[in-house]
Protein backbone atom coordinates (compact mmCIF):
# COMPACT_ATOMS: atom_id res chain seq x y z
CA UNK A 1 0.00 0.00 0.00
CA UNK A 2 1.42 3.41 -1.48
CA UNK A 3 1.25 6.32 1.22
CA UNK A 4 -0.25 9.10 0.17
CA UNK A 5 2.04 12.16 -1.54
CA UNK A 6 2.01 15.04 1.07
CA UNK A 7 1.02 18.69 -0.20
CA UNK A 8 3.28 20.84 1.17
CA UNK A 9 1.36 24.12 2.47
CA UNK A 10 1.59 27.93 3.00
CA UNK A 11 -0.27 30.78 4.02
CA UNK A 12 -1.75 33.26 2.05
CA UNK A 13 -0.76 36.79 3.54
CA UNK A 14 -4.31 38.17 2.29
CA UNK A 15 -6.73 35.73 3.76
CA UNK A 16 -4.67 34.19 5.66
CA UNK A 17 -5.51 30.61 5.25
CA UNK A 18 -3.52 27.20 4.58
CA UNK A 19 -3.32 26.64 0.79
CA UNK A 20 -1.78 24.23 -1.45
CA UNK A 21 1.56 25.70 -2.40
CA UNK A 22 1.16 25.13 -6.13
CA UNK A 23 -2.02 27.40 -6.14
CA UNK A 24 -0.38 30.35 -4.58
CA UNK A 25 1.84 32.75 -6.08
CA UNK A 26 5.09 33.43 -4.21
CA UNK A 27 6.91 37.12 -3.68
CA UNK A 28 10.47 36.71 -2.82
CA UNK A 29 13.25 38.97 -1.68
CA UNK A 30 16.98 37.92 -2.54
CA UNK A 31 20.26 38.12 -0.23
CA UNK A 32 20.87 41.79 -2.00
CA UNK A 33 17.01 42.69 -1.08
CA UNK A 34 15.75 42.46 -4.70
CA UNK A 35 12.32 41.58 -4.18
CA UNK A 36 10.67 40.17 -7.76
CA UNK A 37 8.23 37.06 -8.19
CA UNK A 38 8.61 33.62 -8.15
CA UNK A 39 6.76 31.31 -11.04
CA UNK A 40 9.05 28.32 -10.17
CA UNK A 41 8.82 28.54 -6.51
CA UNK A 42 12.69 27.56 -6.01
CA UNK A 43 14.10 30.90 -6.36
CA UNK A 44 16.97 31.25 -3.24
CA UNK A 45 15.50 33.57 -0.69
CA UNK A 46 12.50 34.65 2.00
CA UNK A 47 8.98 34.29 0.50
CA UNK A 48 5.82 34.60 1.05
CA UNK A 49 2.58 33.50 -0.81
CA UNK A 50 -0.96 35.11 -2.37
CA UNK A 51 -3.45 33.67 -3.24
CA UNK A 52 -4.52 34.31 -6.87
CA UNK A 53 -7.21 36.46 -5.90
CA UNK A 54 -7.84 40.43 -6.25
CA UNK A 55 -9.44 40.07 -2.80
CA UNK A 56 -6.59 38.57 -0.54
CA UNK A 57 -4.29 41.04 -2.94
CA UNK A 58 -6.17 44.10 -1.77
CA UNK A 59 -6.48 42.65 1.64
CA UNK A 60 -2.36 42.40 1.50
CA UNK A 61 -1.81 45.35 0.12
CA UNK A 62 -3.92 47.47 2.35
CA UNK A 63 -2.28 46.06 5.81
CA UNK A 64 0.88 46.06 4.45
CA UNK A 65 1.65 42.50 4.59
CA UNK A 66 3.90 41.83 2.40
CA UNK A 67 6.29 44.77 3.83
CA UNK A 68 6.23 43.36 6.98
CA UNK A 69 7.13 39.88 6.21
CA UNK A 70 9.48 40.11 3.20
CA UNK A 71 11.22 43.01 6.02
CA UNK A 72 11.38 45.68 3.07
CA UNK A 73 9.68 48.05 1.38
CA UNK A 74 7.41 46.59 -1.46
CA UNK A 75 7.15 49.05 -4.61
CA UNK A 76 4.09 50.22 -6.36
CA UNK A 77 4.63 48.71 -9.60
CA UNK A 78 5.27 44.80 -7.96
CA UNK A 79 1.87 45.14 -6.58
CA UNK A 80 1.02 46.44 -10.64
CA UNK A 81 2.29 43.29 -11.59
CA UNK A 82 0.37 41.17 -9.10
CA UNK A 83 -2.69 42.61 -10.39
CA UNK A 84 -2.22 42.51 -13.68
CA UNK A 85 -0.98 38.47 -12.73
CA UNK A 86 -4.06 37.74 -10.92
CA UNK A 87 -6.90 39.50 -13.18
CA UNK A 88 -5.42 37.33 -16.09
Amino acid sequence: MMKPKKIPMRMCLGCMEMKPKKDLIRVVKNKEGEVSLDATGKKPGRGAYLEKSPACLEKAYKTKRLNKNLETTITEELYETLRSLIND
